[in-house]
């Protein structure tokens, strides 16, 4: 099992145990340890050596660490697997490995060679702690081991063989020897000189890969030396050199200053976990190693990571805004927030990410800013849609106020609102725009540019529909008394007359709505269009008027009024009084037969001048559908009575003017009938003495003075027509009570009732008999009555 102590003072992770499992514990320890924000100011470094040569007291006394010690009673393993620990002194990552060469691991070398390999890629700085004595041996230096490793990190560091990579820049790793228990009975010199020549030879008895056959010591490794004391003969010396050494990788001005930045792995140190995790499962796996690959892959994955929680953080700060612009609501400074939302994303995403491989960095912050950009660019899209409708909506509001102004001209209301719409789009379209991306709003305008058009194209149809109307009316005021006029006075020259009429209002017409169309800006065959409805329309106007002048009731009227000119007015004007000896039979049949002459000139429009006679425009439907819903025949447009209505107007004016003769007949008769003058002698004659009577009784004379008097005050007073009314009202209804005490005797008397039914009298059952039904049978009656005594009158003038 992993294993991790954290007491007080006491701060140490196992990394990978003896059962080669790697710890998941190694973040949150550098949590603890204070590393995990340090990001490139840290440094590794891990010892390697054989069993029991003292390594973790080494790494104790030098770095200030907590790693187990080795009991020297017994002589056995104490590091098992390996183990990690901050460096008390400075930023320092201090990583103890299990000791080579060891009994407990016997002849079973593959996780010697594994951890070995493993420290060597991880760290900057590899400590091989050895002997004095060991110098010079193989198996006793490590020389073997190391042989496989170095054999391996070709494989690290030389990568394919092609140019791209031969290329590629090399990581050096510092290789300092540690030599322990040095007497000084071997100079130094000499011991450095052994060392340098054994890894010189070593490097070159290794199996190298075919482009890596030139290839040097000195490329991928530094050697540096250090020489201890004996720690058991020599303590003070041993501690004082340990200080000494301590310097080396602590003081940074010191040239021979161990963490040099050509060492440094260049991995973030939050990233180291994942970076030693992927390393130590590659190494398992027996693959070769290829360090930049996986920092690319350490890079790749916490890029990713990192990316991801920018991009949840990103999604969190723009949906309260996205609801509303899918609603159809303007955003206002939606732009500035959404460039806010990516510098903030941005930047958090460079703090956290730029401590990484930097191509792997770009790349992914290049793709980062993609997915950002593709998030935001919905709510562009929908901002710029919200503006075409809302700038739409407020262009028909301005053409509606700029209409409503008086003496307006349409052409510069629509010029001075489109400009306006443009501007206030671009304007809302600029301010939404993302920095550092290529959205258009070209698409967009293009499309509000059509709406625009098609909405200025519907009112400038309405506008000239109105224009045509007002037009119109002016055209029916102006058709209406001419022609009312000439149809009231019918004659041969009429036609002329009303054509004239109507061609001098239509010429009107047209100039006027040519003259009024320039401030539309319409076009030619928009103008065309209109100038046809307008000609039809007008057409129509005249039309309408002359079939209401050709109407029964109307024709009637014109014709009575043509006879009567004739028959009842003499040739000065004057009326006639007719006399017995007048030759009213002749005057009437010529005042008949001329006014019948006159009702053939309504039957069709025919003017006498053939170049008056109209042509017949065709309705335009598509100008205004709805204005004449009732379309026209061109052949029969011409035509105003038909034959059949000529005859049924002929018989009525025939009825009319045999009307008009009775009625000159009986005034006739009246003046025949007239008393003699000589009667009003005869009456004188027999009623003198009855006069004479009357004045000289005083009292008939009074009576006679009184109502002379009664007589003179009503009519002074005006209160004759009064009295009258209240003299007939008293008398009909005498004659009402009368004639219902009538009807309720005859209701009772069987024979009563069928004399009455004899003589087509209704009798009601019962005793009320309704008094309207009475007074219309006895008008009836009375009518009957007249209508006969006309005739015997006009019989017996005849005679």
């Amino acid at each position: 099992m992993l294993q991790a102590t954290n007491k007080a003072g006491d701060g140490r992770l196992q990394v990978v145990n003896e059962d080669q499992q790697f710890t998941d514990q190694l973040s949150n320890y550098l949590g603890k340890w204070g590393m995990i924000d340090k990001g490139f100011a840290y440094d590794v470094v891990a010892v390697f050596g054989s069993q029991s040569t003292g390594k973790s007291t080494l790494l104790n006394r030098l770095f200030g660490t907590s790693f187990q010690e080795m009991n020297e009673s017994k002589r056995q393993q104490t590091t098992k697997g390996i183990w990690m620990c901050p460096s008390a002194y400075s930023s320092t990552l201090v990583m103890d490995v299990e000791g080579t060469d060891g009994r407990e691991r016997g002849e079973d070398q593959d996780f010697q060679r594994k951890s070995a390999l493993f420290s060597l890629a991880s760290t900057e700085v590899l400590i091989v702690n050895l002997w004095e004595h060991q110098i010079g041996l193989y198996q006793g230096a490590n020389m073997a081991l190391l042989k496989t490793v170095f054999e391996v990190n070709l494989g690290l560091f030389g990568g394919g063989g092609d140019e791209a990579n031969k290329a590629k820049p090399k990581e050096k790793t510092l290789v300092l020897f540690v030599i322990r228990d040095h007497v000084g009975a071997t100079p130094m010199e000499n011991l450095t000189a052994t060392l340098t020549q054994d890894m010189d030879k070593l490097w070159d008895g290794l199996s190298k890969p075919e482009h890596l056959a030139e290839a040097a010591l000195h490329d991928y490794f530094d050697l540096s030396f250090a020489a201890l004391p004996h720690k058991i003969l020599m303590p003070e010396k041993f501690e004082s050199a340990v200080v000494e050494l301590r310097k080396r990788f602590t003081d940074r001005s010191r040239e021979d200053y161990v963490f040099q930045p050509t060492y440094h792995k260049r991995i973030p140190a939050d990233g180291i976990s994942f970076y030693m995790e992927g390393i130590w499962q590659q190494v398992l796996t027996n693959k070769d190693l290829d360090l930049p690959t996986q920092q690319e892959l350490l890079a790749q994955f916490r890029c990713d990571e990192i990316a991801a929680g920018v991009i949840e953080a990103f999604s969190s700060s723009s949906k309260p805004v996205r609801k509303p612009v899918e609603t159809g609501l303007v955003i206002q400074h939606l732009g500035a927030m959404m460039n806010d939302w990516l510098h903030i994303a941005l930047g958090k995403f460079d703090k956290d990410a730029s401590r990484y491989h930097t191509g792997v960095y770009q790349r992914k912050r290049s793709d980062l800013l993609t997915t950002l950009h593709a998030s935001l660019l919905p709510l562009y899209l929908g901002q710029l849609k919200n503006l075409h409708k809302q700038i739409s909506a407020q262009y028909v509001k301005d053409l509606t106020a700029g209409l409503k102004e008086p003496n307006y001209d349409f052409a510069k209301v629509v010029l001075t609102a489109h400009v306006k719409a443009r501007a206030d789009f671009q304007a809302g379209a600029k301010a939404t725009k993302v920095d550092e991306t290529s959205w258009t709003d070209e698409q967009e305008l293009a499309s509000l540019e059509e709406d625009l058009k098609v909405i200025a194209d519907r009112l400038r149809a309405d506008e000239t529909k109105k224009m045509v109307n007002a037009i119109e009316r002016t055209v029916r005021r102006h058709l209406v008394e001419p022609v009312e006029i000439a149809m009231s006075q019918p004659k041969p020259e009429m036609w002329d007359v009303i054509l004239e009429t109507y061609a001098k209002v239509l010429s009107e017409a047209e100039e006027s709505y040519l003259s009024k169309a320039q401030g539309y800006n319409c076009s030619e065959e928009e103008n065309d269009v209109a100038l046809m409805s307008l000609r039809a329309r007008t057409w129509l106007v005249l039309r309408r008027k002359l079939e209401e002048q050709a109407s029964d009731a109307t024709m009637r009227n014109t014709l009575r009024t043509a006879f009567e000119d004739r028959f009842r007015y003499d040739d000065q004007g004057l009326p006639r009084v007719w006399k017995p000896d007048d030759d009213i039979e002749t005057a009437f049949k010529k005042a008949k037969d001329e006014t019948l002459n006159l009702l053939p000139l309504f039957a069709d429009i025919k003017p006498t001048n053939p170049k008056l006679a109209p042509s017949i425009p065709t309705p335009e439907p598509s100008f205004d559908a709805d204005a004449d819903p009732v379309s026209f025949d061109a052949s029969t447009a011409l035509n105003l009575l038909s034959p059949a209505k000529l005859v049924s107007l002929e018989t009525r004016f025939k009825r009319d003017a045999d009307a008009a003769y009775v009625e000159a007949k009986r005034s006739m008769v009246s003046s025949v009938a007239q008393i003699p003058l000589w009667m009003y002698g005869v009456l004188v004659a027999l009623g003198w003495n009855e006069a004479m009577a009357v004045l000289f009784n005083p009292l008939y004379f009074a009576m006679l003075l009184v109502l002379g008097a009664t007589g003179y005050i009503i009519l002074q007073l005006g209160l004759a027509g009064p009295i009258l009314q209240i003299l007939r009202t008293v008398i009909a209804e005498i004659r009402r009570i009368a004639v219902n005490k009538l009807r309720e005797a005859f209701a009772e008397n069987p024979e009563a009732q069928r004399i009455l039914s004899k003589h087509g009298v209704p009798v009601s059952s019962s005793r009320n008999l309704s008094e309207t039904s009475y007074n219309a049978d006895i008008g009836t009656m009375e009518n009957e009555a007249k209508t006969k005594g006309d005739l015997l009158a006009a019989q017996y003038v005849e005679k």
